[in-house]
């Protein structure tokens, strides 16, 4: 996602240039990128973003080039197997992308969507002679078609930090470092009542207070996050539970299933930055489904979707 940013930025940064945008469509094998990585070019042949682990992005960008000055996309396949020491195959649209100054690009209305938090999809053809990509509206019937990939665009994560502790600046660091989005909350009367939640979105309490810990969970959870983390022991995290359920009706246990508490992954973490990392690491570990055990451990593919465990994974 961070990558994506990337470019929006520095499209919207130069609205009166002419781009290339070369995008990852289909693969086979051993590849360095997913379908869906892109990449952009300049007139000059400069890139931004990767598609592969570097053999490919010079013949990518001379074509990239091309597609600039003449403004006709093209289709590239290369077979890794052969020339570059890999074991995979690859197939990338390379099109042209427009001045942003001239009442906006396929950029930036990607980038109007992620800002409003809404669905983006875009339709990538790679046969036939309609080349390109497009974006979908949102109740727009999708059909399985030969040379046609669906790209979903997740939403960036947003990270909602409710308290104003020494874990908050190097929180902020490295969660901006990856690209998320950050709503800092110092006191939870401040949090707005016409927040809408979505799946991308993650919550952490750590005000240090337990009255203010109180409101914010009582607030959150009510939000069926996929991620609520509380900062501190698990004696508090028991006395502030005892404490919501004395007036919290209907079924407890599944109103705070997604709560983690102590937050963050068990890495001995000590220091402000570390608790940082334990926490970072974690959500993105929950909101990508997945338990955030070593790789080594994993029984599928590292990319494959899903599956927490090992049990689940050998099943």
């Amino acid at each position: 996602m961070k990558e994506l940013q990337q470019i929006i930025r520095r499209v919207i940064e130069n609205p009166t240039e002419r781009w290339a945008l070369a995008t990852l469509v289909q693969t086979e094998g051993s590849t360095y990128r997913k379908p869906g990585a892109r990449c952009l070019i300049d007139s000059d042949g400069a890139t931004l973003g990767v598609l592969s682990g570097g053999c490919l992005e010079e013949e990518i960008a001379q074509h990239g080039r091309v597609v600039v000055a003449n403004g006709s996309p093209i289709v590239l396949s290369f077979d890794t197997r052969r020339f570059y020491g890999c074991d995979g195959r690859l197939k990338i649209l390379v099109e042209p992308i427009r001045a942003a100054e001239k009442g906006g690009n396929l950029i930036t209305r990607i980038r109007d969507l992620l800002e409003q938090r809404d669905v983006c999809r875009v339709r990538i053809s790679v046969e036939g002679e309609r080349l390109g990509s497009e974006l979908l509206g949102r109740d727009a019937l999708v059909v399985d078609q030969s040379g046609v990939l669906i790209d979903t665009i997740p939403l960036p994560i947003r990270l909602l930090l409710f308290g104003d502790g020494p874990e908050i600046e190097p929180l902020i660091r490295q969660a901006e470092n990856l690209g998320w989005i950050i709503e800092h909350v110092p006191n939870p009367s401040e949090f707005r009542e016409d927040f809408r939640p979505d799946t991308h979105t993650a919550a952490l309490v750590m005000n240090h207070h337990f009255g203010r810990d109180l409101v914010a969970l009582d607030r959150l959870l009510s939000l069926q996050l996929r991620y609520v983390g509380l900062l501190g022991p698990q004696k508090r995290r028991t006395e502030l539970l005892m404490r919501l359920s004395e007036y919290r009706s209907g079924d407890f246990a599944t109103l705070v299933k997604d709560l983690f508490a102590p937050a963050g992954l068990d890495i001995g973490s000590e220091t402000p930055e570390e608790i940082a990392l334990a926490i970072v690491s974690e959500v993105a570990a929950v909101l990508a489904n997945r338990c955030g055990g070593s790789l080594r451990d994993r029984k599928i593919e590292i990319h494959a979707s899903g599956f927490c465990n090992a049990d689940d994974e050998a099943a």
